[in-house]
């Protein structure tokens, strides 16, 4: 009997071609989810500067909540070392040197006086040794001088002895050129080691350690003995130095294994569905041939294992093609990540034999376990009912699905009902699977559905199409299996566009909203030369009409005592301000006045859950790993989901990594026009390297691109299930309409034009998308509506055009798949199609 089916793909290649792709793009899309996962977890990360050292010394990298259950949580700001661990360093066994790293702020200027290397940081000459960095021409650096790349040196065109200036920490300083370097690493900046004292953001405190072994002994050897000397401190040697010089790799890990998780969760979903919908539609469009064979003295088991060895050979075709398309395919969705800053650009892809294997059980396993269900009623109905059940499809639904379907529909419905009493975080987490479910549900009982749907819509169909319109909709009803597996594909698509993009706009506008309005500014000053410069500040006081001028710094941290297990390994964001004029949030208890020396504002309904009021101590973790005995000085009137604890600039900005702030808030003088304002602003700011000037909107881009990222993430995995479950609608219509061509020609025999029948399918198949899209439109709302109101919206917000798309992308799904079907199963004579096997 396999050898019958085996031959028998010749004769159904369409619809052995619609699984063949379903299962190939399936299992392609969930081993490259494998490799995002496993790169996540194991994150290799080689170093780049660094990589001439052998072993590195960082502060601790990340700490242990007060909650026992947690795992350790990464630092978002660098630690740094005390410089008197160098001693220490030297003195353990082994150790031939030990270099200090110590970065800063740093861009060359052009000739234009613009900056020519932004983003850039500065190192003392001794770093140089951890590239290395060779000089090609001149000596090292002295004091007052300053030893640049090759590259940059040629593009400013100046030699050993020429005056370059260098924005340091946010102002620019002119300095002699002493010597000129070459290095794998890029674009450099190093000045005297004398001169670090001046430069470093954090006095007494440096970056990194570079520790060279001596002859002879062992990099990981040492790095234990260091280890064992330098406890609480991070002494990592091989590719794990790439960690200590990235820190923000730890930081991204979880996003990235969240992100994959949930996207491979997504598509093992999607594939079900889809797979299902495919296999059980070939199957279908088999029963007359297997009913015969029934007939023909096969028994139940060998028309079983005919259609799983059919199955299989396809699903082992199939996910063969798909692991050859899962490693680029990974590798490229990974450069989109790393693109858009979703994973860090020194994080190394990584692709083992786990996601390969995870692909090839789920490529095989679902279409196995599809074809296994799909196949029993065929086998094991009496032959003479096969033969009905071929040529009259009866619309039922079995108990056991009508149940699940039940349980997948009160799932979703439970699930939106308890997502409005979630914070956004965990709403998010909750609401998101509702599209799943629901589409789940609609997949079990679809082709009840069809015939409910087909009911309602035949008195309008044959009102306004006539005879046409009345056969589409008998056709819907009798054909309701078969049209089932085309509407699945469809209104998971439809769902998941919806619900995903209306659901991620809907909270990003909310979270943008509350964040931005915390502060108030009627200009923003910012500088990309490495951040506002104390001169810069002063410069800006200075202009007339400025009422307050605050540096900004924003940072992120944790509540540690008394713990907030709100937000375990959440950070919060921290903000830094020095005058609270710009603070817009109502002060409900307390002063902002008192915002200095080690102080906090805080959420009065953080406060409440926490026990804490006006004059309460309490410990707080910064970004850098250091704790903080701060004083409650004020309670503010904001939502703890999107509230944020203000600290004053001078206390937050000593343990951030830049050690300075990136921002200026400005607010003019009573009656002071904002644009007049920003112009004097500018005027002032001018002479300043990198220094522009914005208004309110500037706030808002503060967090509108970290919202950003988040949303580009969604929208790539949304992106990549539509298609999926696009291709599938396309493949499933296919097949579809292919498997009616006898009925197409014994239609044109009785006198029907080919006209006539295509204007008959593509009322059908507009059927189909419109119903797809009313499920698709009710199962999104299920997430789409709890999330809003979750988010403190009373409707959901985002671009108005995206639901218009998702419209015209199913019709674009639908009728061109129609017509070019339509016309290849009409294109032989009628007369032979009717005598076809």
């Amino acid at each position: 009997m396999i050898k019958i089916g085996l031959a028998g793909l010749r004769h159904r290649m369409a619809a052995f071609l619609a699984t063949f792709i379903a299962v190939l793009l399936g299992c392609a899309i969930l081993v490259a989810c494998g490799g995002l996962f496993e790169s996540a977890m194991r994150l290799d990360t080689p170093p780049h500067r660094l990589a001439a050292a052998p072993v590195l010394i960082s502060g601790s990298d990340a700490f242990k909540l007060p909650d026992e259950e947690s795992e350790t949580v990464p630092y978002t700001e660098r630690s740094g070392v005390d410089a008197a661990v160098l001693t220490k360093v030297s003195g353990v066994d082994g150790v031939r040197t030990a270099v200090p790293d110590v970065s800063f702020p740093a861009a060359v200027l052009g000739k234009d006086g613009q900056l020519d290397t932004p983003g850039l940081n500065g190192h003392g000459w001794a770093s140089a040794a951890l590239t290395p960095y060779n000089l090609v021409k001149g000596g090292a650096p002295a004091a007052g001088q300053v030893a640049i790349d090759q590259d940059t040196a040629a593009r400013l065109g100046v030699a050993p002895g020429a005056t370059v200036t260098v924005a340091v920490d946010g102002a620019p300083h002119k300095f002699v050129l002493a010597g000129v370097v070459a290095g794998d690493a890029g674009p450099a900046v190093f000045v005297a080691d004398a001169d670090l004292a001046t430069y470093a953001p954090h006095h007494g405190r440096i970056d990194l350690v570079g520790v060279f072994p001596k002859d002879g002994v062992d990099a990981d050897t040492l790095a234990g003995r260091l280890s064992a000397a330098l406890p609480g401190l991070s002494v990592v040697s091989g590719d794990d130095r790439g960690l200590a010089e990235f820190p923000g790799v730890a930081v991204g890990q979880l996003p990235m294994i969240l992100m994959a998780s949930i996207f491979g969760a997504m598509v093992v979903v999607v594939m079900g569905i889809v797979v299902a919908a495919t296999v059980g539609l070939s199957v279908r469009q088999r029963m007359r041939e297997l009913a015969l064979l029934r007939a023909s003295g096969a028994t139940p088991k060998q028309v079983h294992r005919m259609v799983v060895g059919e199955t299989l050979a396809i699903a082992a075709l199939g996910s063969l093609g798909g692991l050859a398309l899962g490693a680029p395919f990974g590798s490229m969705i990974f450069a989109l990540c790393t693109s858009r800053g979703i994973a860090p650009d020194a994080l190394e892809f990584r692709q083992g034999p786990i996601p390969f294997a995870a692909g090839l059980v789920v490529g095989i396993g679902m279409p196995l376990l599809a074809s296994a269900f799909a196949a029993r009623p065929a086998a094991k109905a009496r032959p003479i009912e096969a033969l009905a059940e071929a040529a009259i499809p009866a619309v039922s639904v079995a108990p056991l699905r009508r149940t699940l379907a039940m349980v997948f529909g009160v799932a979703t419905v439970g699930l939106a009902l308890a997502t409005p009493f979630l914070d956004a975080e965990t709403a998010s987490a909750v609401g998101g699977p509702a599209v799943l479910t629901g589409a789940i549900a609609v997949a079990l009982i679809g082709p009840e559905a069809m015939v409910r749907l087909a009911e309602y819509a035949e008195p309008w169909l044959r009102r306004r199409f006539g005879a046409n319109g009345l056969l589409a909709a008998t056709n819907t009803r009798s054909r309701a299996v078969m049209f089932a597996a085309v509407l699945t594909p469809l209104t998971l698509a439809t769902a998941i566009a919806v619900g995903n993009v209306y659901s991620q706009t809907t909270q990003s506008d909310a979270a943008i909203d509350a964040h931005a309005d915390q502060l108030q500014a009627d200009a923003v000053v910012t500088s990309v030369s490495g951040g506002i410069a104390p001169g810069l500040l002063d410069a800006v006081r200075k202009t007339p009409g400025v009422a307050a001028a605050s540096p900004f710094v924003s940072s992120q941290g944790w509540i540690e005592d008394p713990y907030d297990d709100s937000h375990g390994s959440d950070r919060w964001p921290l903000l830094g301000l020095e005058d609270s004029g710009v603070l817009a949030t109502e002060v409900e208890a307390g002063s902002l006045r008192d915002l200095r020396g080690n102080a906090v504002a805080m959420p009065e309904d953080q406060a409440d859950d926490l026990d804490l009021g006006v004059g309460s101590a309490v410990t707080l973790r910064l970004g850098d790993g250091t704790q903080v005995r701060v004083k409650v000085v004020a309670l503010l009137d904001a939502l703890s989901d999107y509230g944020s604890l203000v600290l004053p600039a001078d206390l937050l900005v000593a343990h951030t990594t830049a050690g300075l702030p990136s921002h200026v808030l400005v607010r003019g003088a009573d009656g002071q026009d904002p644009d007049d304002l920003a112009s004097a602003i500018a005027g002032r700011v001018a002479t300043w390297p990198g220094a522009t000037v914005g208004d309110q909107d500037t706030l808002r881009a503060l967090y509108t691109a970290d919202m950003n990222m988040q949303a580009w993430i969604n929208y790539l995995l949304a992106g990549l299930a539509i298609a999926y479950a696009a291709i599938a609608s396309v493949n499933t219509l296919a097949v579809a309409v292919l498997a009616r061509r006898r009925e197409f020609a014994v239609q044109r025999l009785a006198g029907a034009t080919r006209k006539h029948v295509t204007r008959m399918l593509c009322l059908e198949s507009g059927f189909i998308a419109v119903a797809a899209l009313v499920l698709g439109t009710v199962i999104a709302a299920f997430t789409v509506l709890p999330m809003a109101l979750a988010s403190g919206a009373i409707i959901p917000s985002g671009p108005l055009w995206v639901y218009p798309a998702v419209i015209a992308a199913v019709a674009l799904i639908v009728w061109p798949v129609t017509v070019a079907t339509a016309r290849k199963a009409m294109s032989e004579k009628p007369i032979d199609a009717v005598v076809a096997p």
